[in-house]
């Protein structure tokens, strides 16, 4: 019998949060507030792709044909600097799931399609961060697949996906790597 080797893919969790009252002149007020927050999928090594609106126009309702979006890479720290905080003062949360070989080979392929070409709109009534996280999570088997209409519903925020991967990481034992975040800010909760 021969052993198989395995891959890990990590889904980064950046919590969303706002100032405490008393330091709201000093610190950063953050896009979504406590119902904000950010996620993104590592496949390889401080290379975290994940879903952006391109501008400031967010579509309410997705545009086909004039997307404002597109998948990225960062590296973890300007992933987790993304709201203008800094990467060691943020709450995170990183899941950390083994997959088969095929599965790591699917990802890479949709991340490079995707990297591409985008397959849909950023809007705030459809597919953002966390719903976009879902759909590639689902299309490797992690989560039951939904219709993209279904998902961007389900998955309205990274909170939601938060919690249905935390769960899964219990059941399964998978890893789960926590930083919590500065003092200063009142922070999503999971």
């Amino acid at each position: 019998m021969v052993a198989q080797e395995t891959n890990f893919i990590k889904v980064h969790f950046l919590y969303g949060s706002k100032p405490l009252p008393e330091y709201k002149s000093s610190e950063l007020k953050s896009f979504g507030g406590v119902l904000g927050g950010h996620v993104g999928i590592e496949g390889e090594s401080d290379r975290i792709i994940n879903f952006i609106p391109t501008d400031s126009k967010l579509h309410i309702i997705s545009k086909k044909d004039n997307m404002h979006s597109s998948y990225t890479v960062h590296s973890v720290n300007d992933f987790y600097a993304i709201l203008g905080g800094h990467p060691d003062s943020v709450k995170k949360a990183v899941v950390v799931i083994p997959v088969t070989g095929l599965q790591k080979q699917r990802f890479d392929s949709i991340a490079a399609v995707y990297l591409k070409q985008t397959p849909y709109d950023y809007a705030f009534l459809g597919m953002r961060c966390g719903a976009a996280t879902y759909e590639i999570l689902a299309q490797l088997e992690i989560l039951p697949q939904l219709s993209l209409k279904k998902t961007s519903k389900r998955i309205f925020y990274p909170k939601l996906l938060r919690q249905k991967l935390l769960a899964k990481a219990e059941i399964n034992n998978w890893t789960i790597e926590r930083q919590e975040g500065s003092p200063k800010r009142k922070w999503e909760q999971d």
